[in-house]
């Protein structure tokens, strides 16, 4: 129920949105590499992210799998004493959400996120549950230190079929507006 053109297009804003919001910094190398097909629960990581983006003609959960290491804490912290990485990583998560929900949005009415919580990896053998139409895997290396994966699992209630503009730039967003 998920065109070929849907699938590269929601890797492509996926891929886009977490090289952008993973970052801390401009300098930040993010790559992602695409994991093979596999089944969700196999992630080496102790704990994983939940995202929700949902329109009424699907669901979209966004895992980002890690584990709370020196290196990743201290990433994502900066070494701040007043941060902790649970309530970071979910900041981080909520903007590459949002960035995704955001290119989505251009291509679906009415679509929107959930609060992110954050896991035990032994929630993973439930997903296939939810019956996903498509699953897709990333590995995440940021400034060759800290690893991390993520799974995208769409759930389609209707055909879908949309493109992605791979020449088109990623709009920098996050910032608050006030009016």
């Amino acid at each position: 129920m998920i065109s070929e053109h849907a699938k590269q297009g929601l890797d492509l804003i996926f891929t886009r949105a977490a090289r952008a919001c993973l970052a801390a910094e401009a300098s930040d190398s993010v790559v992602i590499s695409p994991l093979r097909a596999a089944q969700t629960g196999e992630a080496p990581q102790e704990h994983i992210l939940v995202l929700t983006i949902a329109s009424y003609v699907f669901r979209l959960l966004i895992l980002f799998h890690l584990d709370k290491d020196e290196r990743t804490e201290a990433y994502f912290t900066r070494g701040n004493p007043d941060q902790t990485l649970d309530g970071v990583i979910g900041e981080v998560g909520n903007l590459c959400c949002g960035a995704i929900n955001r290119d989505l949005g251009q291509h679906f009415l009415h679509t929107g996120m959930s609060t992110p919580a954050l896991l035990k990896k032994q929630c993973l053998p439930h997903l296939p549950e939810l019956n996903p139409t498509y699953v897709s895997r990333h590995e995440i290396v940021i400034n060759n230190a800290v690893r991390m994966q993520a799974t995208l699992c769409f759930c389609a209630y209707a055909p879908i079929d949309f493109r992605v503009d791979a020449s088109v730039a990623q709009e920098v967003s996050g910032e608050l507006e006030l009016f």
